[in-house]
């Protein structure tokens, strides 16, 4: 049976956070809410974060359901202009992916909304590399669970899996959720505690066979 290697999405495979930001400013404009517009470094301090956690922090100034439209709306926003021009891919994505394929069973779990991970399979064209997703936007769940749902869901045992992710939040979510652990280290974020660690992508073959 082949292992399983689930990713992170922002930090780990991709930045979007520039387009995110622009995409939300529309939301905003088109909502009428008014704040200083939100920046590339904004979206890069809360990645990882669940989105109702995201937009009480930058949508801090309405709450209840006028936060919940907002978020909404950001969200559809987001998702529809990252399908359409993508975020700033790390380098060797596809072809590190690839040769990963040949050996083990490759997903994503995400904190983000319903639709993200579909806008970026969709905008790079990586449907046929990615086995099964999920993500909090889905299910309201936390990533330890999600990550618990995947293996379930696909006949994995927890000690077959590892997460590979940028932020102390993904480490905690691994262990968790009892999988192991691979720091994205050129990702958003540090770990407190010593993991093994990936400095590019494309080291991910050599080091994953280094765990299993």
């Amino acid at each position: 049976m082949k292992k399983a290697i689930i990713f992170d999405m922002d930090g780990t495979l991709w930045d979007s956070a520039d387009n995110v930001a622009i995409s939300w400013n529309i939301a905003m404009e088109k909502f009428g809410y008014e704040r200083e517009p939100i920046n590339e470094a904004d979206m890069q301090s809360v990645m990882g974060k669940t989105m109702d956690k995201i937009a009480e922090i930058l949508f801090d100034k309405v709450e209840g359901e006028e936060r919940k439209a907002l978020l909404e709306l950001a969200c559809k926003e987001e998702n529809d202009y990252l399908r359409e021009h993508g975020g700033v891919l790390y380098p060797e994505i596809r072809k590190t992916m690839e040769c990963l394929k040949e050996d083990y069973r490759l997903f994503i779990v995400s904190n983000c909304q319903a639709g993200y991970i579909e806008a970026f399979l969709d905008y790079y064209q990586f449907h046929d590399l990615v086995e099964d997703i999920e993500c909090y936007g889905n299910n309201d769940k936390p990533k330890a669970e999600n990550i618990q749902l995947i293996c379930q869901r696909n006949g994995i045992a927890a000690e077959d899996a590892v997460y590979v992710g940028d932020i102390q939040g993904d480490y905690d979510s691994s262990m968790a959720a009892g999988v192991k652990f691979i720091h994205a280290a050129y990702g958003f974020g540090t770990i407190d505690a010593e993991v093994v660690k990936i400095d590019a992508f494309s080291d991910l073959p050599k080091v994953v066979k280094t765990i299993f």
